[in-house]
């Protein structure tokens, strides 16, 4: 298990931590004033129990970055923490007077609610499956089967073979959820289309991502959707192309990743954020905050792919978007799990 209690600007491949310090007349001490503004921080931490690299804890972690470079909050967070460490890492973070926590509950549900019924006080705010836990402990989710819709719309258009590959990490409904709203995407382009489904059993392991879609390309796949880090390099080797999910990686494969669906956590971190400010924190299912209304989501440029990807389809795409935005269509949310259709 790694500590890191502030990242820094270098990126997040290397997180130290970083002292600031206010110069004041010439002195170095810091003023009165500078101390009441620091007072005055809210205090925030984050138990991760991958890499802050991982797509989605790294949109977590970009939107508390951005709360503490504005001045905000004090963000310290942990990394890599196994899921016997969970609980004593979260109280370790509530007894050093940590206002919001906040992290992934998925595999660690019962230790997370736990440690936030003796900490009344605090406020809690976990990626999770189930409900909110009165007085305060909230829950929130990547609700981005909107832009994951219009991804599959895309992914259609792109197929020369009509023959679609799919790599999840874990059968759960915020993976479900998504791979459904892309197929369901890719069938309003061709009802015709065949899936091939395959869970790797990890949220963070490359390699093994990579070798399930070498294994689809195999098959006859040349659209892959890459809900794992892993899937593009096996896209990009064989001359495929791919679909991205949470993160936009075109410009790592410029020539790979025609379009992504992607996840903004600004929203749900700002309603957070304000209501801890007010004093009135309370049990909610921060959810809708990632819908594409609210910012929450969107689909990420197509860039290398603007010229690429058919005019009609981007027109059908476009068309489809602003009915989501306007509330005549409503991507269904699906959280059964994904069944291969490819014979």
């Amino acid at each position: 298990m790694k500590f890191e209690n502030l990242p820094s600007f270098a990126g997040l491949a290397r997180r130290r931590v970083l002292t600031l310090g206010v110069a004041a007349a010439g002195m170095f001490v810091m003023s009165g004033w500078a101390q009441a503004q620091d007072a005055a921080k809210l205090k925030v931490a984050a138990v991760y129990t991958v890499p802050v690299e991982q797509q989605w804890v790294s949109r977590i972690h970009k939107a508390l970055t951005a709360a503490r470079d504005k001045g905000e909050i004090e963000y310290v967070f942990s990394e890599n923490v196994n899921n016997a460490d969970y609980e004593r890492v979260l109280r370790q973070y509530a007894e050093q007077g940590n206002k919001l926590i906040l992290g992934e509950a998925f595999a660690v549900e019962s230790a997370a609610r736990k440690v936030a019924k003796d900490y009344p006080e605090t406020a809690f705010l976990m990626g999770s499956s189930g409900k909110p836990q009165k007085p305060n402990f909230s829950v929130f989710d990547n609700y981005i089967q909107e832009p994951a819709y219009l991804t599959g719309m895309i992914a259609a258009g792109m197929s020369q073979s009509g023959k679609i590959g799919l790599v999840g990490g874990y059968p759960i409904p915020e993976v479900n959820r998504l791979m459904h709203a892309f197929m369901a995407g890719a069938q309003e382009i061709n009802p015709n289309v065949t899936f091939t489904v395959s869970f790797i059993g990890s949220w963070f392991d490359p390699p093994k991502a990579k070798e399930a879609a070498f294994a689809m390309i195999d098959k006859g796949v040349d659209v892959l959707y890459a809900e794992r880090f892993g899937v593009s390099d096996a896209a990009k080797e064989r001359g495929k192309v791919a679909i991205g999910n949470v993160v936009d990686t075109q410009p790592q494969y410029p020539e790979t990743v025609v379009a992504s669906a992607l996840w903004n956590m600004e929203p749900t971190i700002e309603h957070a954020l304000s209501a801890v400010k007010a004093g009135n924190f309370s049990a909610e299912d921060y959810g809708q905050y990632s819908l594409m209304k609210y910012k929450g989501s969107e689909l990420a440029p197509l860039g290398t792919f603007e010229s690429k990807v058919p005019e009609d389809i981007k027109a059908k795409v476009q068309a489809k978007q602003q009915a989501i935005l306007d509330g005549s269509f409503v991507v269904k949310v699906n959280d059964s799990e994904p069944k291969s259709s490819a014979k």
